[in-house]
């Protein structure tokens, strides 16, 4: 398929809890594929053990929860004290034992989901401010753990693949990298292969693309 993307895919809020469910059951399966001393292992993010990664995804759920109690409430409640600690905690769950994180991660993940399950549609309109500074909708919560779950799933580093994430989601994926990483149809002429090799391309992850620009990391 070629990169160039022509329309805005038609994401929506129903589809982001969807994928949620969906991500969340591939990341968990992936996980639970592992072996206490595969935690240790080394993910496919640079300088990241699967410990890492598991915490990072368990303190994001509950850092997406504090949004979501803050559309609830409207009482603010920020992701994180500060990106220090953010990257503290990360540091700090490397050197949990093994069947600890994997409890705060499903602990994490059906806390978050049962929070958003609470919210009304009023509620999901209030806005929120997420860890870069940014002034969302809580609406789009949803879609912020979407990301993590299923890119995240691959990371993990068991097998995996951008194959095995669904190709409405790539596409909607992919769509928002590229806006993100102001590409322009110039950058990408060219460029062309099957939508997750696009995707994981564009995602700065490994990719089977011939003669694709590198890209930096991203997520």
């Amino acid at each position: 398929m070629t990169i160039l993307i022509d329309a805005t895919p038609a994401r929506t809020f129903d589809d982001s809890r969807r994928w949620i469910t969906e991500g969340t059951a591939l990341l968990t399966g992936g996980i639970d594929r592992l072996e206490l001393a595969d935690f240790d292992g080394a993910s496919q993010l640079p300088g990241w053990t699967r410990k890492h990664l598991i915490g990072h995804v368990a303190a994001n759920a509950d850092a997406l929860g504090n949004l979501v109690s803050w559309a609830e409430t409207g009482v603010e409640k920020r992701m994180y004290a500060s990106p220090e600690q953010r990257n503290a905690d990360i540091e700090a769950a490397a050197t949990r034992p093994a069947d600890e994180l994997r409890a705060w991660y499903l602990r994490g993940a059906e806390e978050l989901e049962e929070a958003m399950d609470r919210l009304s549609p009023e509620q999901w309109e209030h806005e929120v401010i997420t860890a870069q500074l940014v002034t969302r909708k809580a609406g789009d919560v949803p879609w912020m753990r979407v990301r993590e779950v299923f890119v995240h799933a691959v990371d993990l580093g068991v097998g995996i693949t951008f194959a095995d994430l669904p190709d409405d989601f790539l596409l909607a994926l992919a769509d928002e990298i590229r806006t993100k990483r102001a590409l322009s149809d110039d950058d990408l002429r060219g460029v062309t292969g099957p939508l997750p090799e696009v995707a994981a391309w564009l995602a700065g992850r490994p990719h089977g693309l011939v003669d694709a620009p590198e890209l930096g990391p991203w997520l």
